[in-house]
């Protein structure tokens, strides 16, 4: 069973990967590591420690407080899929800013509804069972939404293709093995 400590490490490896680049786009165009991209999903790898990942940043933003439409200043928005050798893949999502104390992410996959707990900026299934059956779903699905709520109380809404990410799967398990 994956650690807490172990996906925090792992998800802080793959965020360093794009924290000194802004939009994603760029990132995507520029980094080293970039083995496939698959329609609205790119696939990296990292050789120490040998990690494999797939990635791809919303469609669509939506965020409101007390019901209305706000304008706010987050980080990079991207939602994940990382493999290391040996293990499958494992989900994770940043919203570019602190998740509220004790709140859940919910994502929904083509009107199936499943939750991610919460650690700081970063959002994950608890089991790997979650983590299958979520892979699973996604996988089958067109789009992802995934709603969350933000420590100072903005509700976000962000919409991810799902185009594209069978394939990206695919790619970053078959380099991570």
């Amino acid at each position: 069973m994956t650690t807490l400590f172990g996906r925090v490490a792992g998800a802080a490896l793959i965020a360093s990967t794009f924290a000194f680049v802004a939009p994603f786009a760029a990132v995507a165009q520029e980094s080293d590591n970039r083995v496939a991209v698959t329609s609205d999903w790119n696939v990296f790898t990292e050789e120490e420690p040998k990690e494999c990942w797939g990635v791809t940043v919303p469609k669509e933003t939506v965020n409101t407080r007390d019901g209305q439409p706000v304008s706010v200043r987050r980080g990079d928005i991207l939602l994940f899929v990382t493999f290391r050798p040996g293990r499958p893949g494992e989900i994770s999502f940043t919203g570019g800013y602190p998740f509220a104390n004790g709140s859940t992410v919910q994502i929904d996959v083509d009107g199936n509804s499943y939750d991610l707990f919460t650690d700081g900026e970063w959002a994950w299934p608890a089991t790997p069972e979650a983590d299958a059956q979520l892979l699973a779903a996604m996988k089958a699905g067109t789009t992802a939404v995934l709603s969350a709520r933000s420590d100072r109380g903005t509700q976000t809404r962000d919409t991810f293709s799902l185009r594209g990410f069978t394939a990206a799967m695919t790619e970053a398990e078959t380099r991570c093995q």
